[in-house]
């Protein structure tokens, strides 16, 4: 009987293990893009959205403390495609419990990062993968949970200089800047 006892009482502990688990990766979560289109020789904005879940909070690009430690995006590039002019926004300075005295640079809710797309002039037409990674810290109002990656993915689209899927206009009685 105690050994039946002992094993339900292991299998309930593994499960609150799991959920906890579990629940520590939706801390933030990454909003997913559409294909980012761009030109060779050209650039094109993107933006990335990502959330933190109510009554959590990460430490901003800029933390205010050297011991913080901050959010920030990496990314493993294909070799026609660049991102660069990363803007993170700025952080919100909050006080919590454990040290009301103390203001944090944080971010809480939605958090969008703007940056570019470069296609070098000499890329290839084509669509390409782009690989990257969130990396933050989450806190609540007590303590601070160990650090996260949240791996990300989105597409661009290099499209040649000179689009075919370009519409031209189609001269009618509607339209009289149109000459043949």
């Amino acid at each position: 009987m105690k050994k039946i006892s002992l094993v339900i009482c292991l299998l309930l502990l593994c499960g609150v293990v799991a959920q906890a688990q579990l629940g520590q990766t939706s801390r933030v979560t990454f909003e997913p893009m559409s294909t980012v289109a761009v030109r060779p020789g050209s650039h094109a904005p993107i933006k990335f959205v990502f959330h933190v879940q109510p009554g959590f909070h990460i430490n901003s690009n800029k933390p205010s403390a050297p011991e913080l430690i901050p959010t920030v995006m990496h990314f493993s590039l294909p070799g026609d495609v660049v991102i660069g002019h990363m803007i993170y926004p700025a952080g919100q300075l909050m006080s919590f419990p454990f040290d009301p005295t103390q203001k944090l640079s944080v971010y809480s809710g939605d958090v969008v990062i703007t940056g570019r797309v470069v296609a070098p002039p000499s890329a290839a037409s084509g669509t390409y993968t782009v690989h990257g990674d969130f990396k933050y810290q989450a806190c609540d109002n007590n303590a601070c949970y160990p650090p996260k990656t949240l791996p990300i993915t989105f597409n661009v689209k290099v499209g040649s200089s000179s689009s075919s899927s370009t519409r031209k206009a189609h001269p009618n009685a509607q339209s009289p800047h149109i000459h043949n």
